[in-house]
């Protein structure tokens, strides 16, 4: 009798009440991925990655003209500080003109949380979100996290926060500078970050 394998269903991570949704922006994005010029539309969300101590949380923040992570944080706690912490990040270091720049989410409570509208406001940047419970929206930064679980998160186990914290940043330093990118040309996003800023 051939062998069969069984496989059981992923059980779905339930994240935290992390504060009340206040307000849900319009899906101004509308999938329109291929975009020419850089630091002018970003596209964000949070993932989850077990340890033996708990879960740690990682918020990215992507440049969809280039597909280079431009930003992250980590945190034990998926809370609206961890989104605007990984903005913080991607803002101090390619800072944009953010009058012009277009933030894109989905509808969780750290980006639809009235602190997180706030911070957008203050800073001038126009937020976008994906339709309830429709990924493909969002699909280039879902890419990067399945691509980051795929080929380095699913092949080991993590003791604490602090190893996990080591190969995330291990993970997206070979993605922006070593992982060549079929959308971009087969080049790194680094490289295509490159080409776009000399014609900036």
């Amino acid at each position: 009798m051939a062998n069969i394998k069984v496989i059981k269903p992923k059980k779905r991570h339930y994240y935290p009440n992390t504060g009340k949704l206040h307000k849900r922006a319009d899906n101004l994005l509308d999938r329109d991925f291929n975009q020419q010029k850089s630091n002018t539309h970003w596209v964000g969300d949070i993932t989850y990655i077990k340890t033996y101590q708990g879960w740690s949380y990682l918020a990215c923040v992507l440049d969809l003209a280039s597909r280079q992570v431009v930003g992250w944080a980590l945190s034990k706690q998926p809370n609206t500080q961890l989104a605007k912490d990984a903005m913080d990040n991607a803002i101090d270091r390619y800072n944009p003109n953010t009058d012009n720049l277009m933030f894109h989410s989905d509808q969780g409570t750290q980006y639809s949380s009235k602190a997180f509208i706030d911070y957008c406001s203050k800073n001038s940047i126009t937020q976008s979100m994906s339709r309830k419970g429709n990924c493909w929206d969002n699909a280039v930064m879902e890419r990067f996290f399945r691509s980051l679980k795929a080929e380095r998160l699913n092949h080991q186990s993590f003791a604490n926060h602090f190893e996990v914290v080591q190969n995330v940043e291990s993970y997206i330093y070979f993605y922006n500078y070593k992982r060549i990118h079929s959308a971009i040309g087969y080049i790194t996003p680094a490289q295509k970050m490159a080409e776009l800023e000399k014609v900036a």
